[in-house]
């Protein structure tokens, strides 16, 4: 950057703000992830069980809309350094296939029993909206993607509030009376989260795809030639905007994260634009950096930091042992009970279990950090 705050560009220049956003974005998921008891966690650290919204629902759309903002940048380097269009569609399958079969892998490990095996997850949902959301930035310009994010949006409410579902009617939006739950158990039956729908499944992952979207834009901008203050300035204007929009939209569609309602769509985009829009000013432009070092590390080796904690965490569940009093108790559970339990309140220690997790994964990918080892998937 010059003295007068432009940005001289030859192709995009990886921002330390966006490795900053994502490193946050993972350590929530893990922070979410691994609560030490699941009857004493602060409200803000759980998902909201239906309508509405906690701290927890705003992790995994960050997710999506952060891989969004990484588009623009990781398209226009490569095929700035004279990559063909070809190579680029075969990386994108390529990688779709191996974030779809990572999910797989941990929602059915370690016992790997494929009859009731659960197809959706969350980086299925990441694998998908990717590989959609890539195709269309690689087919249409940037108002075409904006349209697209739009309509996706309202073709899905239009399928949620007016199509019938058998034995509840139209416009339904309980947990089994709503459409996206009626496909999810027509198609998935037995392969679901729940007995008959999954928060990750196929009809909500459409809105989901205008998550990635909607960071794609925000990437176009970070990517342009331009003013550090005035891209500030728009993240937090288009930021606010669409919080307030999405607030509005709750009127008639509730924020719902299981359902992945277009006012949820709108409403956390809107909060991860001004989220990053202040990572990008304190950083870009004020230089303030030191302090998201520790985040800097994870958003670094994201996926793998994510793939491996799910595993542990999947581990630490089924490994049993044996009490003295021949009881059996899982790994995790007797972790917490001895380690935790015993000296903070219910709530202090789920806590504190968790933030465990969190600096003990950050020194794992410290690890990979200083050996300068960085995992592309």
């Amino acid at each position: 950057m010059n003295r007068t705050g432009e940005v001289q560009l030859s192709g995009p220049k990886r921002l330390r703000s966006v490795d900053i956003f994502r490193g946050i974005t993972i350590a929530g998921m893990i922070l979410v992830n691994n609560q030490g008891s699941p009857h004493n966690i602060y409200y803000h650290l759980r998902h909201a069980r239906w309508n509405q919204w906690s701290l927890a629902d705003l992790v995994f759309p960050f997710f999506l809309f952060i891989v969004g903002v990484a588009v623009p940048f990781s398209f226009g380097n490569r095929l700035s350094h004279g990559e063909s269009r070809k190579k680029l569609y075969i990386r994108i399958i390529i990688r779709t296939t191996i974030l779809f079969g990572f999910g797989l892998f941990i929602n059915s490990f370690p016992f790997f029993s494929v009859s009731d095996i659960r197809i959706p997850g969350v980086l299925q949902r990441i694998a998908l909206c990717y590989f959609f959301s890539s195709l269309i930035v690689l087919k249409l310009r940037i108002r075409g993607q904006a349209a697209t994010a739009a309509v996706l949006l309202i073709i899905y409410w239009v399928l949620m509030k007016f199509v019938p579902v058998p034995g509840y009617g139209a416009g339904m939006l309980t947990r089994e009376g709503n459409l996206a739950a009626y496909i999810d158990n027509l198609l998935m039956h037995g392969h679901t989260l729940e007995p008959t729908w999954d928060p990750e499944g196929l009809l909500s992952t459409i809105p989901a795809i205008s998550t990635t979207l909607f960071g794609v834009l925000v990437g176009h901008l970070l990517c342009s030639s331009g003013n550090y203050m005035k891209k500030t300035t728009l993240l937090l204007i288009s930021g606010i905007a669409g919080f307030t929009a999405g607030l509005i939209m709750d009127i008639w569609f509730p924020i719902n994260k299981n359902l992945w309602s277009p006012s949820y769509v709108v409403f956390t985009a809107g909060i991860a634009s001004i989220c990053l829009g202040v990572c990008y000013w304190l950083v870009e432009l004020k230089g303030y950096q030191r302090w998201g070092l520790p985040f800097v590390i994870y958003g670094t080796n994201a996926i793998v930091v994510y793939v491996l904690s799910s595993l542990a965490e999947r581990l630490i569940y089924v490994w049993t042992l044996t009490q003295p009093d021949g009881s059996s108790i899982n790994l995790q559970t007797y972790i917490f009970k001895k380690l935790f339990a015993p000296w903070a309140s219910p709530a202090n220690a789920s806590l504190f279990y968790a933030l465990t997790h969190v600096l003990i994964w950050l020194g794992f990918a410290a690890i990979l950090y200083r050996k300068r080892i960085f995992i592309k998937i």
